[in-house]
């Protein structure tokens, strides 16, 4: 049976498509074959059956090679030596699984301890992006007499999860006095706040035995350990106690507030006390309750130090949003001054200081206000951004799509058309490895320049990859090209379901670009599927309505997924008036939410949209909406304002109509 992928395979064999023999796609399919057998014996760590497809893959020359080695060389990482490993990165130089495989054995070192060795690899490692690689480089330069203090805390505070490289780290410069006790109490209100156990759990570790069972008794039953053994009057029981209250805070700040009131707030030290009023505040945010701003400016009252606190830039980020929906601006402004300086330069917070500093009523705020709105405005693609097209708006100014670039020369084509990772990566998404495809594509975009990129992302338009299509083009800075941005592929049965439902197509592409990037395949952790991204218990209600036979495998079949996915966007926006950020925050975590989320007072539309509890909704309502523009462009030629699509306000509803008790996808973490 021939094995999607196979012609590609051939292509990428150095065989014309247009003169395929029987014998040459014969060939391909055994790659392929092979190829799957060796994922599969991955999979199972069958080392001989590895060993064996390993060889026969580098003596057939399968394209796929690098990836088979990878695999087999994986399985036996642990008993290998810096020999096998050397020549594994002379046999697949400058490719995706050299610098994978080195990431793995920079770790297994680590993990040996093997100083000498991780000190010769890491320089030739290229993607650094692993934290626990980078805390064992920390710790070869200290242990080389290097000074590392500064970086070893910014590297430790940053380190969200707990691993073995990051503690082994922490441990040693702690033992070495460069990590001081007052760091780890600060890592454990980080790890807290982010409710992250292994973290909480290995720092507490730090501190000896007795902070490590206090610690746990805290992360189990913060209640019980208030009322029976929180004491204050010392660092170790000050603090302790902070992380008590702070578990309650993360849970029922009311309840943490009324703590704080009735008994702790006298008695901690005031940098602790504010710690806690900041986590009820950030909780009372996430409930949209409309006292969290108050929380937030007792917490800055209760610090009252001219130096800013070590709180997290989601704190901060959360800050901003409890003043945005109190309309509370100087709150707003003094949040983002804390925020470290990248975070500042982020669209959202350029926009929203500067719509602060137009709120104060000053002349020379208004001139820096104006500055930030004209940057965001006069940004190369600020007409695909959310921020750029409000900033326009605010200008009074077009916001038009960008310039449509030169076309690639077929020098251009070829040169990305034999690129090895372009093929590599196309070859295995063919095969359905997609996840070992998604991540040879990502390593062999790095570095890129715009022609290049786009003529990489060509090759994936071709292929009909569209994800990589369009996740290539994005990479570009100057050379922006709408084709591949924004494809339109299902232009037909996509057209046939809209007009069916009564959706306008352009919003329904503009969503599908944000669910599946047409992957039409694509099947989320939660179990939503096929192009609009269904969850089976809603489709199969929404197709009994219209009269759909349905079966879980028909989510999978393009036309039934966008004709059952469309009547239930149609049944959405019905619900919600044809609010698009409303429908769209509804389509992602489902109508129940978003019904909450719109009660209390009214609010701007643009201010609803930056509150929205769930960062997963919040991305996805703006980038619908901008998707959505850009649709109308390309389909119609109609040019449509932001403020348009968001609304002026959005508040409490009046009436409901019926939509199925469940969500469209799976909902979003907060």
């Amino acid at each position: 049976m021939a094995v999607y992928g196979a012609p590609r395979l051939v292509a990428a064999l150095g065989l014309s498509l247009a003169l395929l023999s029987a014998g040459a796609q014969d060939l391909a399919n055994a790659l392929s074959q092979q190829t799957l057998a060796a994922r599969e014996a991955y999979g199972k760590r069958d080392k001989p059956r590895l060993a064996a497809l390993t060889a026969q893959a580098q003596a057939q020359s399968n394209p796929l090679a690098p990836w088979i080695d990878y695999w087999e060389l994986r399985t036996r990482l642990a008993d290998a030596t810096q020999a096998d490993l050397d020549a594994f990165y002379a046999r697949w130089r400058d490719s995706y699984v050299e610098d994978r495989l080195r990431n793995d054995w920079l770790l297994e070192l680590g993990h040996r301890h093997d100083w000498q060795n991780f000190q010769k690899d890491y320089p030739a490692f290229r993607m650094r992006d692993d934290r626990e690689v980078l805390c064992y480089s920390i710790l070869t330069d200290h242990l080389a007499g290097r000074r590392v203090a500064a970086e070893a805390r910014a590297a430790w505070l940053a380190q969200r999860e707990g691993d073995e490289g990051c503690d082994l780290m922490a441990s040693t410069l702690f033992e070495a006095k460069l990590l001081t006790p007052a760091d780890v109490w600060l890592k454990l209100r980080l790890s807290v706040e982010a409710q992250k156990p292994r973290a909480v759990k290995l720092a507490a570790a730090l501190l000896g035995k007795p902070v490590e069972q206090a610690v746990a008794e805290i992360q189990d039953k913060a209640g019980i350990y208030l009322a029976r053994k929180a004491k204050a009057g010392n660092a170790r029981d000050d603090a302790l106690t902070t992380l008590a209250l702070m578990r309650v805070a993360a849970s029922d700040p009311d309840q943490a507030v009324s703590l704080l009131r009735s008994r702790w707030q006298a008695k901690l030290p005031a940098e602790l006390s504010a710690w806690v009023w900041i986590q009820a505040a950030r909780q009372a945010t996430m409930r949209l309750d409309p006292e969290s701003d108050e929380l937030f400016q007792r917490a800055l009252k209760v610090f009252d130090k001219p130096d800013s606190p070590e709180w997290s830039a989601d704190t901060l980020a959360w800050m901003s949003r409890a003043a945005l929906r109190a309309g509370d601006w100087p709150l707003l402004l003094r949040a983002v001054s804390m925020m470290d300086s990248t975070v500042q330069r982020e669209p959202q917070w350029q926009y929203w200081r500067a719509r602060g500093l137009l709120a104060s009523g000053q002349p020379v705020d208004a001139a820096e206000a104006g500055q930030l709105l004209q940057q965001l405005a006069g940004a190369p693609a600020a007409g695909l951004s959310f921020y750029g097209h409000l900033a326009a708006e605010d200008l009074k100014q077009p916001s038009p799509l960008p310039a449509v670039p030169t076309p690639l020369t077929a020098a251009e084509r070829m040169a990305a058309r034999a690129n090895p990772g372009v093929q590599r990566a196309l070859l295995l998404i063919g095969l359905g490895l997609r996840n070992e495809g998604l991540r040879e594509w990502n390593f062999s975009m790095r570095g890129l320049g715009d022609r290049e990129l786009r003529a990489a992302a060509q090759e994936a338009c071709d292929a009909a990859v569209w994800d990589r299509c369009i996740s290539a083009s994005e990479r570009t800075k100057s050379e922006i090209d709408l084709a591949q941005r924004y494809p339109l592929p299902y232009r037909a049965e996509l057209f046939a379901a809209t007009q069916a439902a009564g959706v306008d197509p352009a919003y329904a592409y503009g969503l599908i670009h944000q669910e599946s990037r047409f992957v039409f395949e694509s099947r989320s952790h939660v179990g939503a599927a096929g192009l609009m991204q269904l969850m089976p218990a809603t489709a199969k209600w929404v197709a009994k309505k219209q009269g759909i036979p349905f079966r879980p495998e028909t989510l999978y079949d393009t036309p039934v997924n966008l004709r059952i996915g469309a009547g239930y966007l149609r049944m959405v926006l019905d619900n919600f008036k044809d609010s698009l950020p409303l429908a769209a925050a509804a389509y992602n975590a489902g109508p129940t939410r978003p019904r909450r989320w719109r009660e209390g007072a009214t609010v701007d539309a643009a201010i609803w949209t930056e509150t929205i509890p769930f960062w997963e909704t919040r991305d996805y309502v703006k980038k619908v909406l901008i998707n959505t523009i850009v649709y109308t462009r390309l389909l119609s030629g109609h040019d449509t304002s932001l403020r348009d699509h968001l609304g002026r306000a959005i508040g409490p509803a009046v009436d409901v109509p019926e939509l199925p008790p469940e969500p469209a996808v799976g909902a979003p973490g907060s």
